[in-house]
């Protein structure tokens, strides 16, 4: 079921599924600068030299600066900080996953020990 919202179809799905295609697209993104050789300064491009638009991905990865654009228009993939961004969403999974897992437990308990 899709519903039109600012020209943008918006379907049912859940968190994780909106998550995860904004991972794609993100590596997509990343994937087209590695491919150009564009990761330093010195060989940063256009992403019209890349053939990738500006969109909602590359301006994503521009604002947690994974994509730094030394000179109006020429832009580079920081290798570095695609790493550390990608190991901070990692940590944050963990994390959440292992406090839904002490909260299992815990009701798991209280329910074997009241029953």
């Amino acid at each position: 079921m899709a519903r039109k919202v600012r020209g943008a179809h918006v379907f049912s799905m859940g968190a994780p599924a909106i998550a995860a295609v904004i991972r794609r697209k993100e590596r997509e993104v990343v994937d087209d600068f590695r491919r150009g050789g564009a990761t330093s300064p010195t060989t940063a491009r256009s992403l019209a030299d890349l053939g990738l638009e500006d969109s909602w991905p590359v301006r994503r990865l521009q604002r947690r600066a994974v994509i730094r654009e030394p000179e109006p228009g020429i832009m580079y993939l920081d290798e570095e900080v695609w790493t550390a961004v990608r190991r901070t969403r990692r940590r944050v999974v963990m994390t959440f996953g292992a406090i839904l897992l002490v909260l299992a437990i815990g009701i798991a308990l209280g329910f074997f020990t009241l029953g």
